[in-house]
């Protein structure tokens, strides 16, 4: 079973009703498990279980103060190498066309590289003239309908990258080093 975990902020009605629809189209992958989780009600320690991350923030000139605050708690998990190897995808909702989307989700999909996952994004199609972008799901304003589809897209996405890699790595780790500040049998979250 595939576990894959979406985080989103509850800071707009857009952004949650995107969330869904990118855990929507993760659930529709056979033997995957979606976590649809707030940034308030998910932890380093759900993240770690996860096999693909998937974060959504509204844009506020690039992600939210809570986004930020839950990316930051994976300081031990980065020196750790928890997350290399996990599948990763970012999505975002704006007001306007031109309200700095895919900046925002760069600034996702930053520390989801950093931690060594692997990005999936979204390949060109015609409806992203309206809606979406390589670097993952978007919507301006309230969701509509090429919105959710880019969403469910996304989603499906991760989950089919996840399962085919766990299929593949036969329970072999990712490789990954540690940092200068990693100290073995510490805990996430202690």
């Amino acid at each position: 079973m595939i576990k894959v975990l979406v985080v989103h902020d509850m800071e707009s009605p857009a952004i949650s009703r995107l969330a869904e629809a990118v855990a929507k189209g993760a659930g529709s992958v056979p033997d995957t498990e979606v976590m649809l989780h707030t940034t308030a009600e998910t932890t380093v320690d759900n993240k770690i279980a996860a096999d693909a991350i998937i974060l959504g923030s509204p844009n506020w000139h690039g992600l939210t103060a809570k986004m930020k605050e839950l990316i930051d708690q994976t300081g031990l998990a980065w020196e750790q190498a928890s997350f290399v190897g996990k599948v990763g995808g970012a999505f975002t909702t704006g007001w306007s066309r031109g309200a700095g989307q895919e900046i925002t989700l760069l600034t996702i999909l930053h520390p989801l590289l950093a931690h060594g996952m692997i990005i999936v994004g979204l390949p060109w199609s015609s409806r992203m003239t309206r809606s979406g972008s390589y670097y993952g799901a978007t919507a301006m304003g309230r969701p509509k309908a090429e919105d959710m589809a880019q969403g469910e897209a996304l989603g499906r996405r991760v989950a089919r990258y996840a399962r085919w890699i766990a299929r593949g790595k036969q329970g072999e780790k990712g490789e990954g080093e540690g940092g200068v500040f990693f100290k073995a049998g510490k805990r996430h979250g202690a």
